[in-house]
This record gives C-alpha cells, sequence and structure tokens, in this order.
C-alpha cells in the first residue's frame, strides 16, 4: 500500500488482442525530525507503478504529473538483458486497487486558497483483482460501523 504523487505522465502500452499496460513512477515521502540536530529531514523513495488494461486506461486519462494516489499490489522482480549485455534488475508493484486523491491543480488551489485541512470530495477507487475487470464504484456509502 503506497500514497504518494506521480512523478511523470503515465506511459501506455498496447498490445496485439486488444490488453495494454501503463507505466509510471511514484513518489513517496518520509518525514522525521532529526533528535540530534532538530532539523526536519523529508526522505523520498521511487516506485514502479504497473497498471494493466482498464486500469491503465483510466490512468492515462485521469493521471497526470503531480496528482497524488492511493495504490494496493503486489510487488514483482524482474531482469532483463541491458544492450550492454549486463543484467539489469528492478522491482515493481503490479496494482490491484487504486483511489485517485487529489489532482496536481486541486492541490495548488488549495494550498492558495489556504483549505488544506478540508477534506476532498469525489475520490473513486479502482479495483482490479487478479487483473479481471475494473468497474469505478463511485462514493462510498455510509454505514452505522464505528470504524
Amino acid at each position: 500500500m503506497l500514497i504518494g504523487h506521480l512523478g511523470d505522465e503515465v506511459k501506455i502500452h498496447f498490445f496485439e488482442g486488444g490488453n495494454c499496460i501503463g507505466r509510471f513512477p511514484l513518489a513517496t515521502n518520509e518525514t522525521y525530525t532529526n533528535k540530534q540536530t532538530g532539523e526536519r529531514v523529508t526522505n523520498t523513495d521511487w516506485h514502479n507503478i504497473v497498471v494493466r488494461n482498464k486500469a491503465a486506461e483510466i490512468c492515462e486519462k485521469y493521471l497526470s504529473k503531480g496528482d497524488k494516489i492511493y495504490v494496493e499490489g503486489r510487488l514483482k522482480n524482474r531482469q532483463w538483458q541491458g544492450e550492454d549485455g549486463n543484467t539489469r534488475y528492478t522491482t515493481e508493484v503490479h496494482v490491484q486497487d487504486f483511489t485517485f486523491l487529489t489532482t496536481k491543480k486541486e492541490s495548488m488551489d488549495n494550498a492558495q486558497s489556504g483549505n488544506r485541512n478540508q477534506p476532498q470530495q469525489g475520490t473513486n477507487t479502482i479495483t482490479n483483482k487478479d487483473n479481471g475487470p475494473l468497474e469505478d464504484n463511485g462514493p462510498e456509502e455510509e454505514d452505522d460501523l464505528p470504524f
């Protein structure tokens, strides 16, 4: 499970047979205070995100660099031969579920108007269990549960 900001636009590749795959980098931040200096430190980690089929098309259509997103998925390790003959390795997050949190424009508008603490409306959760068909679940219905 990761929450972060897109580091670039979603790059999509279509295959014969109608399937497609989308890729984008996701930046996550960890912020803490150094106990010895009292200085606030932020570390950024980058993750390679992979979405498939309908999820890839939805991400390409609605997401852009800087947008905030929640993703849930599995880690996959991959290796290949580089052009120089060396073996290359990468770790990717193959997405099963995701939720759009804010767009870059919304974040900038909220920062300018001082509304940072107001909850965001209209987040959409997309589920891709076992890479099956995706549906936009829309706003969640309220229930009587206390959590």
